[in-house]
């Protein structure tokens, strides 16, 4: 990985400020990986929550005018496997390839194979690209910025010629791999490095900031910063699109230079890491209650906040739930500091904190 350590030879201030963000963020995800422990029910519903807010700032990130509500429709009916436009095409393509990563993440080779394949998986909601299918990009395709009415701005960068895109992407995989296996570099060196150029080269005619952002997600759970499928990564880039798209600019002009200037873009990704990694704890430390309950907790739960102070024998009577189920759900309320307990005389009350 020569040429990443290259490209670290920051002055003293901006190696501090990098060293800080990987410090912050390991302290983060070992925070959550101790404190977050959810039911397989809550956690199903988090990550379908996390999917389709993930596919609607990815895609608008590029543009694509699906509202959130939108997204959620298509991703109720995703096996139907007919979409009417484009917008719809690459939508369902993320949703789906998204909600495979978060469920597989552990069982997937992060090889040129797997890149070709989440390829393929796109094309096939585009039948107009099927010519593109398990190759790479077979003619020039530079990077531009335009405004909202789809005018161009300026270039924002030229990426490696297609004749020199199979090497490329050999040797850069080829590297990346080489660099997890010696564990000489923190982690999220390597994925930044990995994903900074694979923007560089854009091996694919079409779609390559979409699977950019795939890959994020499936690089770094699969070195265990387990807040990836927590909250989205997506729409925190999404809500600093800008930024995104001039660090990435300001990077790239020096690409392959001597003196490579990669500091703003690096720590744009260290701090949408950190932020999201924040954000998590947060999630977790069950301040929106109601997505880390089953329906029957949240029966319960309701239930006290509607009528507190109230017994246990009110409660089963009021909700229709068993005496030792609802003796269940009372007691993992207590021990996460969402209700207590009170006594009254021979009776025992809870109520709401």
């Amino acid at each position: 990985m020569h040429r990443l350590t290259k490209r670290l030879d920051f002055n003293f201030k901006d190696t501090n400020t990098i060293f800080s963000l990987i410090s912050e963020i390991d302290k983060l995800n070992t925070i959550f990986s101790l404190d977050t422990k959810l039911s397989p029910q809550t956690t199903k519903r988090l990550m379908q929550s996390i999917i389709i807010t993930s596919s609607w700032a990815s895609n608008r990130i590029e543009w694509n005018r699906l509202t959130n509500e939108e997204i959620e429709a298509l991703y109720k009916k995703i096996n139907i496997k007919n979409f009417k436009t484009r917008d719809q095409q690459k939508v369902a393509w993320y949703v789906e390839v998204l909600e495979m990563i978060f469920e597989s993440f552990e069982w997937m080779n992060f090889n040129e194979w797997l890149i070709l394949q989440l390829h393929e998986m796109m094309l096939k909601y585009t039948p107009e690209a099927t010519r593109y299918r398990w190759v790479c990009k077979i003619w020039p395709n530079r990077v531009e910025a335009r405004d909202k009415e789809w005018k161009f701005v300026k270039v924002i960068f030229n990426p490696t010629e297609p004749g020199l895109t199979p090497i490329e992407m050999h040797d850069l995989l080829e590297r990346t791999q080489k660099s997890f296996e010696e564990k000489e570099l923190h982690p999220l060196l390597i994925i930044w490095n990995f994903l900074f150029e694979f923007l560089a080269i854009h091996p694919f005619q079409d779609w390559n900031w979409r699977i950019s952002r795939l890959l994020t997600n499936l690089l770094l759970l699969q070195q265990w910063f387990n807040f990836m499928s927590y909250v989205s990564h997506e729409s925190l880039v999404e809500k600093r699109k800008v930024d995104y798209y001039i660090s990435l600019w300001k990077a790239q002009q020096t690409r392959k230079t001597e003196k490579e200037n990669i500091f703003s873009r690096m720590e744009f990704f260290l701090q949408i890491l950190k932020e999201q990694a924040n954000q998590a704890i947060m999630l977790a430390d069950w301040k929106d209650i109601r997505m880390f309950l089953t329906d029957k907790q949240l029966v319960v739960r309701d239930h006290i906040s509607e009528h507190y102070p109230c017994s246990r024998k009110e409660i089963v009577e009021a909700t229709w739930l068993a005496e030792w189920t609802v003796k269940q759900i009372i007691n993992k309320l207590i021990d996460m500091k969402k209700i207590i307990r009170r006594w009254e005389w021979r009776w025992v009350r809870y109520e709401i904190v």
